[in-house]
């Protein structure tokens, strides 16, 4: 299916579309009051360990399902294995937590509920899973990167090293064309009709989801 197959009646690009309507949903975590309160320094590494303990959680039910996806026609062009994440969160938790953190990994009840609904998008609507790979993925390549300059400047981290791996991405030597690349991949998203709006939706759901975990970590590191 072409690229304008893809689009409105208005002719806009898929890409635009999911961005648009998304804005005020990436807003809203984007200023939740523990991003605020854990970037601006106002609460310890014991702060972002537990939040990258629950991105260990969310991001293995994004990379469980990745050889099974790989071959799907919607959404296998976007199984990329420089994107993968979870051994690079893996090296993370274990220099902020130790040799024990697997021992300590929790999900919190929005994380667990992200992760499963990650999980079903995986297993039977794989255009809603590209949504969530999308607001993931390229939301680590473009604010996970003050995110990382950040936490290594509080808490004194190694630079690109262990305790904030989750952010570099070796793979990817431009980061600005990859972006690109990605978007034009969603431009060719074969979905039409209804299906859009069922992208869309799904796309602000991972926001909610995502602003959901930082208000239960909000509630539990007060400033």
């Amino acid at each position: 299916m072409s690229a304008q197959a893809n689009t409105t009646d208005t002719g806009t690009p898929f890409s635009t579309l999911i961005r648009t309507a998304t804005e005020r949903q990436h807003e809203e975590a984007e200023h939740s009051t523990f991003m605020r309160d854990m970037l601006g320094g106002a609460l310890g590494v014991e702060a972002f360990y537990r939040y990258t303990a629950q991105l260990w959680f969310v991001y293995a039910a994004l990379e469980k399902h990745s050889a099974e996806l790989a071959g799907n026609p919607v959404a296998g062009p976007f199984i990329r294995p420089e994107l993968a994440r979870l051994q690079s969160l893996e090296a993370d938790l274990a220099h902020l937590g130790g040799a024990n953190w697997r021992d300590e990994l929790t999900a919190l009840p929005s994380t667990a509920a992200y992760a499963a609904r990650i999980e079903e998008c995986a297993r039977s609507f794989p255009a809603g899973y590209v949504a969530h790979h999308y607001t993931r993925y390229l939301g680590d390549l473009s604010g996970g990167q003050v995110i990382r300059g950040t936490a290594e400047k509080l808490w004194d981290l190694p630079k690109k090293g262990d305790g904030v791996r989750f952010y570099v991405f070796d793979g990817i030597s431009n980061p600005a064309a990859f972006k690109r690349e990605y978007r034009e991949q969603l431009d060719q998203l074969p979905v039409g009709g209804p299906e859009v709006e069922q992208v869309l939706d799904e796309a602000r759901l991972a926001f909610t989801l995502n602003t959901e975990v930082f208000r239960e970590l909000g509630a539990e590191f007060a400033a």
